[in-house]
Formats: C-alpha cells, structure tokens, sequence
C-alpha cells in the first residue's frame, strides 16, 4: 500500500449493536477492493477480521480489529467494532480517535441499545456518519421500518441515497436516488448488476424519497438553497456536495442499503465513504498540551508538523510481544525512530511501523497524519498515552476508561499456578483497561472486576489460552463485618506454669460501642502502676489481632471504644507475650455478652434507564433490600440513585440488561456500612455453615 496524501485518507469505523453485520459489512469491503479473494463469512469462520479463537466460537466480534484498502484513489482505514453489550469499551476507545463511522442498522431488528449507545459517543467525540440498512434479503426485512426507527431512537434526520427494489426473497437491488438509476443484482457474489430504469412500481417511492434528498441537500449549503427554490435541477456533483456538507455537520445522515452477505449496494457505500466522510484534514486542528507549561498547544494534520500521536489500543501475544496501535494526528514516523512518551516521561525507540490486515502485520516504510499504525515492543507505552517529537512536546487528553460492573473470585486449578494468573492477567489488563484485578485483604481472594459476565468469561478463556494459567470464577464473598450493641467490662487473665519462668498477664477492659464508621479506639486509664508502662501496648496488640475474627462469621470487628482501666502484673513471670494474650482473652469474652452483630456493605449505585423501565428497575431494587435515594431526568431516561447492600448486586450486571432489554447502564462504588437486620443474619450465618 503506498503512501497517500492526508486528505486521501479516510478512517472510519463499522459500528452497530451485535448480529447487525458489521464484521460481513467490512468482509464485502475488502473483498469488493481486492483485499480479498474471497468473501469471508462469519458464520462457517473464515472471516479475516474475526480471528481470535473466543470470536470464532461466539460468532461474534469480541475486540476491534483493523484492515485498510484503497477505493476510487482514496485510502481508508477501517476497524470493525465490538457490538456485544460486554464489549462496547473497546468500540468507545475507537471512536476516540476515527474521523467517521458507518452505522449499521438492521432491517429485521432496527436499531438496539448498543447502538444507542455508541451513536452517543459518536456525538460526544463528533464522529460524522452515515448508515447502511443491511440485510434486505432476510425474512422480515423492512427498510421504511428500518429508517423511521433510526430517525426515532437516534433522533437523526435521514436522507435515503439509496432504497432498495423488494425485500427479503424479492430483493432484486437498490434504486440510486442521486442518478435516478436502478441497480438489479445477478446475486453471484462478486456484486455484479445491471443498471436499467427505475421499474414502474417503484417510481413514486423513488419520486418521494428524492424530494426529500433535495430539500436535504438544499438546507445543508445557502446556494444551493437558492437554486432549488427557483425550480432550477441541482447536479450529480451539488447533490454529493450538499450531503457532503450536511454529513459533515452533522445536520442529516445520508442512508444506503443493501446485503452485507450477498454483496450488494457495498460499493456505493464505499462511494460515499468517500465522498462524505471526513479526511483528517476536514476534522482539522488537534488541540493538546505541554506537558511542562500545561499551555495549550495546537497539531494540525500535515506532514510538515511536529510528530504527534495517540495510542488507543493494546495488542499482546504471547509470542510476538506487545503491538500499540496508535492514530498519526501531525507530521511522519518511520522506523528507527526515537519519540517521546509524555505520560510516562519516557523516550519510546521505534523500531518498525506496520498496518495491520486482521490478524497479519504489513511492514511499512513511513506514516503520514491521519494513518493508522501498529508499533511492536515499546517499553512503557500504554493504552490513552502520547507520542510526540521530543523537542516538540504535546500531550493529548487520555480516554478515561469506563468503571467494571461486575466482579469474580478468581481460584486457581492447579497449586501453585498464581504467579502465571498474576502475569497473565497484568498482559491482559494492558490489552483491556477495563479489566481490574484486586487482592481483597480481608476476604483473602483475588478479585477480577470488568464490564459484564461474558467479558470475565471470555478474560478466563483467554488466560488460558494466551499464557496457559487455567482458573475458574466464583461469585465473590461478601466482606462482612462484625460490630456491639452493648456495653461491659470485663477481665482477661493469662496465668501459665511450666517449669521455669511462667507467664503472667491480667487485665481489665471496658468495651463500648462507637458510631458506624468510627473504627477502633484504644484508651488507656491505667494508674497506679498496676500494668508496667511497657506492657500496655502489647494489650493493645491482642486487642487488635482478635478483632480480626468476630464470633459470628470471623470477619472483622469494627467501631468499639476499648477502655484499659485496670490489672495486675508479676514481677518475674510478666512479659509483653502474656499482656497481649491476656487482651486477647479480655475482648472474646466481651463479645460474648456485648450482643454482637453483622454489618454489610452498602453500594451507592447509579442507573440510567428508560423512562418506561423506571417502574421495574425501582420495584427490584425494593425487592433486593435497596432504597431510593433520588431520581435525575434525563433525555428519555431516568438516572435512579440507591444504596443497595453489596450482597444483592454482585450479580446485577444481567438482571438490569435483562430489564432494559440491554437498554440500561449503571456504576457503583463502596458508600458505607450497615447493619444487617435480624433475619437476614440468620440466612447468611446458615449458608456460611453450609460452606
């Protein structure tokens, strides 16, 4: 592939919710520009983009994967986004960086809640797109349908460019309504037509359909406004220009349809691939800053600028090492190059630059602004960091990574396999920050926390895969902890003969309750002398190391005020070792009589739902313990704040989805404790016995 100008090149993402066809979508493009030599298909695994064990067996795309070819003498970079709920992070970390994207909306299913979403963050990092309506040629097909629940859920203008000749079975091809031309398809694969005259019957769909286009396409551009009021005919090129313009404000969304599957309207996708998506020179100057002033510094998309980039991808393999995956935004890079890392405050040595065809890597000479690259082997280089020209220093705002939903107890099958989790499990987190690995000091597991039960699943399948560390996922255990309602005094004495020198300690505590969150308290009120000054903090020390296992679940025990008032000592037999047992002694037998008591964590919780599910969504959350703290509204949601105790969440990731049908998100963090009521109590004591 050679080099092309800045403002030849295209990058674009493929973007819908799952099952809409993007990964075929993308296999027909390669295919039709002679990437390929034969359409790849997903459903018998031969698709080039699809090529990680986990995606051939789902199906489905599980991780963005990235291809380029050259159409009409233009080069586009092309990555084929996850559409599966679990894994939308990585298509979020993509669109961070792509001058456009198509949209694909299914003709059976229109538009699902996972394209809701990424249409948002579309908005958010103005991402200019148009749609394709696939799969015409499937059962229930319906492009009106298909269109009319675009404009509704994503609250876009559409502007057809295409509409298709019949559905399902009678699918015979597309009307282009720029041309005023009908395409009739042979239906051999290779995407071959024969262009006729629009047949009669769809003559005044099409008349209708290219009204609007040219009211569109006026609205977009002032002169052409003019002409089409005076009655004057706007040409092929004024039509492409307007949609041009409008796709690139964001004022419409031109629409084609067609059949991923059996390549058809593929080719005039990419037409306006071309003709209306941005060039990194339309999406203009690139604002960052100096990572030593923190001015602000400006990039712009040309060859002549300073050197600057973004990561927003990490590929590790086992064997080939770590590929970054970065977008030029200013100046060149070729290899055997030095750069440096702003974030890391590290000089990054490039050795080779490569573009990657799915899962092949293609040595390249030189990148120029707007392309997308693959790097392999820098040291310190992470996902979100900068590259820049070390004597022009700019840093770009990193992509924040969204917060897990949902977290597992990781053990082991084999003994003595944690180190290889460990490591295993830190390369997968630099693929994947969405991936946490904690060690929970009190319940003593390693926790693994992502973005849903199937994105866990398919970390561990990939564990084992990828580094060999073979572990199994269990629902994680629920940090109690243990607290007193009364108050009492009590005596711990620690007297041992043996021969020789014995051991000696006595003591007197009172033991209180403190308010929640209050912790632990030690006084001391010895007088007299009775306890050796010295002796006095090893009664504290066995104080502290009972507290680590209550009576109830051997959890910890939390919010006491303990009170050393009174004791005795021996002036021979008497050492720190028998004040700390005799402590110890002292605070079991307090809890004992002071009417111990569970705790449990509480979770503030926010949920963002569908105005119609905020009635289900609240009526769960009663039914799992959890109070309603307030309601935001927002544009056609709801987002329910609740405190919801821990033990009734650990497993909420799927239930909301199932709710929503897939259409409701939520975070939460740790907010407090609280005490668990009396029955509950009983419930949790009962199934920690059974363990």
């Amino acid at each position: 592939m050679g080099k092309y100008d800045t403002d030849k090149l295209r990058n674009l993402g493929i973007v819908a919710h799952n099952s809409a066809g993007k990964t075929s979508l993308v296999e027909a493009i390669l295919f039709n520009t002679g990437m390929t030599d034969t359409l790849g298909q997903v459903d018998n695994g031969t698709s080039s983009m699809d090529f990680e064990e986990e995606e051939i067996k789902r199906k489905a795309t599980l991780s963005a994967s990235l291809n380029h070819c050259l159409w009409d003498n233009h080069s586009l970079h092309i990555v084929d986004t996850p559409g599966v709920s679990n894994f939308l992070h990585d298509t979020r970390r993509c669109l961070r960086v792509l001058g456009g994207a198509v949209v694909i909306v299914s003709a059976i299913s229109g538009v699902k809640s996972q394209t809701i979403q990424i249409w948002n963050w579309c908005d958010a990092f103005e991402v200019p797109r148009i749609a394709f309506v696939n799969k015409m040629d499937k059962e229930r097909a319906n492009f009106l349908k298909a269109v009319d629940d675009m404009e509704k859920s994503l609250g876009a203008r559409a502007v057809v460019v295409t509409m298709p000749i019949g559905a399902e079975e009678n699918f015979k091809g597309i009307i282009d309504l720029v041309r005023m031309k009908a395409k009739i398809y042979k239906f051999d694969g290779k995407g071959t037509y024969d262009e006729v005259e629009i047949p009669a019957e769809y003559q005044d769909e099409a008349d209708r359909l290219r009204e609007q286009l040219l009211e569109a396409v006026a609205e977009a551009d002032d002169t052409l406004m003019e002409k089409y009021l005076d009655g004057e005919s706007l040409s092929e090129q004024e039509i492409l220009s307007g949609l041009r313009e409008g796709t690139l404000t964001g004022v419409f969304t031109v629409v084609l349809c067609g059949s991923a599957t059996e390549n058809i309207g593929v080719r005039q996708l990419l037409n306006y691939v071309v003709a209306c998506l941005p060039s990194p020179v339309d999406k203009g100057t690139q604002i960052g800053v100096n990572p030593s002033t923190e001015e602000p510094v400006e990039r712009h998309p040309c060859e002549d600028e300073p050197f600057s980039a973004m990561v927003f991808k990490t590929i590790n393999d086992p064997y080939a090492g770590k590929l970054s995956l970065m977008r030029l935004y200013s100046g060149t890079l070729s290899g055997d190059s030095v750069v440096y890392n702003p974030n890391k405050d590290e000089k990054e040595r490039i050795s080779n630059i490569f573009k990657l065809e799915g899962k092949k890597q293609t040595p390249i000479d030189l990148a120029v602004a707007g392309d997308i690259i693959a790097v392999p082997k820098l040291k310190v280089t992470s996902t979100g960091d900068t590259l820049c020209d070390v004597k022009n220093q700019v840093m770009y705002e990193p992509l924040v990574p969204l917060k897990p939903v949902i977290s597992f107890a990781l053990e082991g099958k084999s003994s003595g396999d944690e180190d290889k989790v460990y490591t295993g499990l830190q390369r997968l987190m630099e693929e994947d920050p969405t991936l946490r690995i904690t060690r929970d000091k009190e319940t003593k597991e390693m926790v693994l926390s992502g973005m849903g039960q199937i994105h866990l699943e398919v970390a561990v399948e990939r564990l084992k895969r990828k580094y060999g560390a073979d572990v199994i996922l269990k629902e994680p255990k629920v940090p109690y902890r243990e607290t007193i309602k009364l108050s009492t005094q009590v005596q711990g004495k620690h007297k041992k003969q043996s021969g020789g020198k014995g051991q000696f300690g006595d003591v007197w505590i009172e033991v209180k309750p403190l308010p929640r969150g209050s912790g632990y308290e030690f006084v001391d009120k010895v007088v007299g002398g009775v306890i050796p000054r010295n002796y006095i903090p090893a009664v504290d020390k066995g104080i502290i190391e009972a507290m680590k296992t209550g009576p109830l679940t051997k959890n910890q025990v939390v919010d006491v005020q303990i009170t050393l008032y009174d004791g005795s000592h021996h002036s021979v037999d008497s050492s720190e070792m028998a004040f700390k047992i005799a402590g110890s002694i002292a605070f079991k037998k307090a809890m004992e009589v002071c009417k111990p008591v569970l705790l449990e964590p509480i979770m503030a919780m926010d949920i963002t739902v569908p105005d119609d599910c905020m009635g289900d969504v609240i009526g769960d959350l009663n039914s799992r313990r959890g109070k309603v703290v307030g309601v935001e509204p927002q544009a056609n949601s709801q987002v329910i704040r609740a405190e919801v105790p821990m033990a009734e969440v650990l497993r909420y990731a799927p239930e909301l989805r199932s709710m929503t049908s897939d259409r409701g998100m939520f975070s939460m963090e740790f907010s407090k404790y609280e005490e668990v009521p009396t029955h509950q109590t009983a419930k949790i004591l009962e199934e920690m016995e059974k363990e």
